[in-house]
């Protein structure tokens, strides 16, 4: 056959050659028809190269991996940023793994997948954090999600029913020897937990800190861990409410222990809630025993090469129930025991000025400071008399550098008789001190010296006032109806019915 085209082909030479020019130039049409004219295979266009997030899946067994990943087609990946780090698990290695997907039937384009695995170190519920990952410079975000980790699935027994017809069943131990057993040892630990009160009886009215506190050594942060104390940390405080006190909350606590010296040794303490319970009745407060579960880690008693030297379990540690005995208040003369504040308070006063002078204002601050409660305190406000008006107050909390609590009562006086000003005759607080169980006083020690000639007050008259009696002359003494809103209301009523009539009859000419 192929000799037959040679034939033919020198044949058509032959042909041209005896045609002369003409026959070279059919020649060289054929040629540019055969190269250019005939139909070849249409180029099927490359796709763009892209990157996809490879989501985790929802439950997995306690022996299997969770896996996040990045799937990119049509190009390597060059550069990328860091997984995340998973709460609860630990990064068990990163693999890449490289398939040929068809395009329409007849193209390729190679598929490369990144996969970051984890390994979960206990059963529980988790959260996966939103996170970035950068690749080949383009920023992937995953919006987050929740993974379980469930108990490992129990492997069946073999048995003859298992086994089909011409397979054996041996032991592993008479095939590849007794196999080496992992031990694993629990390490001793130091820590415990500890619900403390500040007193153990207090007054109606008197403060008791009560704190939960963590203590362990340093040398436990290596074999404990916190476990879901999100979710565990709100229902301890749930547990510490009082009914019969006023409560509290401390600030939000530090993530930083403190170091503290406990039984000669030294120990972290960590606070987990502190709140300060101010009785309001004689009812004993009553804090029962509390429970806080943590992960311990078990630790492998021969360790080998590439092998998790760590088992997790879990440990909890209890904080036996606390009480604090209130006793009530002590009777007063002339007042009911327990209507007033309880701490211990010391008075802290000052004026806006130096000299004073009938009708001419000045503020007198009278300030509280100490332990106790400040927020419940009430200063009696005085009232104006013909000889001084009382204006205010205005009351101000506010913290100490040393943390003290005070409270501020601002007034504005007006004196309008000459004279020295008393006005620990105005102001007092009384109070009752738990530290000398007795009542006291607050009194004011300043004594403003007034100066001036006598301005009685005269009573407002409104005619007088340059705004107001014009005002009051201009005004219509005619008494109102009563039912003006209602005639209103019917008046508004009518003109929105008639509006719509002249709607509907423009609607019906119109159509």
């Amino acid at each position: 056959m192929q000799f037959s085209l040679y034939l033919s082909a020198q044949k058509f030479l032959t042909r041209c050659a005896f045609w002369g020019p003409r026959g070279l130039g059919w020649l060289l049409s054929l040629l540019l028809w055969c190269s250019s004219g005939a139909p070849t295979r249409a180029q099927q266009p490359v796709p763009a190269p892209e990157a996809e997030l490879v989501p985790g899946p929802a439950v997995i067994p306690l022996t299997a991996t969770y896996s996040l990943g990045v799937r990119v087609r049509g190009a390597v990946i060059t550069s990328h940023s860091e997984f995340p780090e998973l709460e609860g698990f630990r990064k068990a290695g990163l693999t890449k793994t490289t398939a040929t997907r068809l395009v329409a039937g007849r193209g390729s384009v190679a598929e490369l997948t990144l996969t970051q695995r984890y390994a979960p170190y206990t059963e529980g519920t988790y959260q996966i954090p939103a996170f970035d990952l950068t690749v080949n410079g383009q920023v992937l975000h995953s919006p987050g999600s929740r993974v379980r980790v469930a108990a490992a699935p129990a492997t069946a027994p073999l048995t003859d029913a298992t086994v089909g017809a011409g397979q054996a069943i041996g032991s592993l131990d008479q095939l590849l020897g007794k196999p080496k057993p992992k031990y694993f040892y629990e390490p001793p630990d130091h820590a415990s937990l500890a619900l403390e009160a500040s007193q153990n009886k207090v007054f109606v009215g008197e403060g008791v800190r009560v704190a939960l506190y963590l203590y362990l050594q340093p040398a436990d942060q290596a074999v404990l861990n916190f476990y879901n104390f999100t979710e565990q940390l709100p229902e301890l405080v749930r547990q510490l409410r009082q009914p019969t006190a006023w409560e509290v909350p401390a600030p939000e606590a530090a993530i930083v222990p403190d170091t503290v010296r406990r039984e000669g040794a030294v120990y972290l303490r960590f606070r987990l809630a502190e709140t300060t319970y101010y009785p309001l009745t004689a009812q004993e407060l009553r804090f029962p025993p509390l429970a806080l579960t943590m992960t311990k880690f078990k630790l492998l008693k021969k360790p080998q090469p590439g092998e998790d030297d760590k088992l997790a379990i879990y440990k909890t540690y209890t904080a036996p129930a606390v009480r604090v005995a209130v006793r009530p208040l002590p009777a007063r003369r002339g007042a009911p025991a327990g209507s007033v504040p309880v701490g211990h308070y010391t008075l802290h006063e000052g004026v806006s000025g130096v000299r004073f002078r009938t009708g001419e204002a000045f503020v007198y601050t009278f300030g509280v400071e100490g332990a106790g409660n400040t927020s419940a305190l009430v200063l009696p406000t005085p009232r104006s008399t013909d000889q001084l008006e009382v204006y205010g107050p205005d009351i101000k909390e506010e913290k100490l550098p040393d943390g003290t609590p005070r409270k501020s009562f601002r007034y504005r006086l007006v004196p309008h008789q000459p004279g020295v000003l008393a006005l620990d005759s105005l102001f007092q607080l009384v109070f009752f001190d738990p530290t000398t169980a007795r009542y006291d006083t607050l009194r004011p020690e300043l004594r403003p010296e007034v100066r001036g000639v006598a301005r009685p007050i005269a009573a407002a008259n409104p005619a007088e006032d340059p705004f107001y009696g014009p005002a009051l002359g201009r005004a219509d003494s005619q008494l109102q109806p009563l039912d003006v809103y209602q005639d209103v209301r019917r008046y508004a009523g009518w003109l929105l019915g008639a509006l719509l009539v002249v709607t509907a009859v423009g609607w019906w000419r119109s159509s």
